[in-house]
C-alpha cells in the first residue's frame, strides 16, 4: 500500500510517500519525498494554485492508495493559522479530486504513535523515522521529515 504523508503549510508543504507491505516484517520503503515551496511575494491565490498544481502532479505520478495529512491542532502564531488552514483545504481538495482517502493526525498523535510519547522532541521523532525506514539519513527539511512521520503514523495506526 502506498501512503502519502503531507505536512501542510502555505510557504512549504512537505510530502513523503512510503510503501508498506501487509503481513510482512519488511520495513516501509520511502518511494519519494520533498516539498512544494511557494514564493512569499506572490498573492495567496497564486500560492494556493501552485500547491494544487504540484500536488496534483505528484498524485498523478505516484498514485497513492491513501493519504495522511497533519491536522491543525494548536498555533502559537495567529498570523499563520489561516494561511495554513487554506493550504490544508487545497490539499484535501486535491485528494478528493483524485478519490484518495484522507486521514488526519495531530502532531501529538504522530509523536505518540512513533515514539510512545505525545510530547516527544523533534529529534526523537526523526530518530524513530530513521529506525522505521531502516535508513541512516533523512531529508534535510523538517517539513519533509514530518510528512514521512505522518505517513508512518498512518501505516501503524491502520496496522498495515
Amino acid at each position: 500500500m502506498k501512503i502519502l504523508g503531507i505536512d501542510p503549510g502555505m510557504a512549504i508543504v512537505g510530502y513523503g510517500l512510503i510503501e508498506t507491505f501487509a503481513n510482512s516484517d519488511k520495513p516501509p520503503i520511502l518511494l519519494t519525498s520533498g516539498s512544494v515551496q511557494t514564493d512569499k511575494k506572490l498573492d495567496d491565490s497564486k500560492r494556493l494554485l501552485e500547491i494544487f498544481s504540484d500536488l496534483s502532479q505528484l498524485v498523478e505520478t505516484y498514485k497513492p492508495d491513501c493519504a495522511s495529512v497533519e491536522q491543525l491542532f494548536f498555533f502559537k502564531n495567529q498570523k499563520t493559522v489561516i494561511p495554513v488552514a487554506e493550504a490544508r483545504g487545497v490539499i484535501l481538495t486535491v485528494l478528493e479530486k483524485y478519490g484518495i482517502p484522507a486521514f488526519s493526525y495531530t502532531p501529538m498523535e504522530v509523536k505518540q504513535v512513533l515514539t510512545g510519547y505525545g510530547r516527544a522532541e523533534k529529534k526523537e521523532v526523526e530518530q524513530m523515522v530513521k529506525i522505521s525506514l531502516g535508513v541512516d539519513e533523512l531529508p534535510k527539511l523538517d517539513d519533509t521529515v514530518d510528512a514521512i512521520a505522518i505517513a508512518i503514523c498512518h501505516s501503524r495506526s491502520m496496522n498495515i
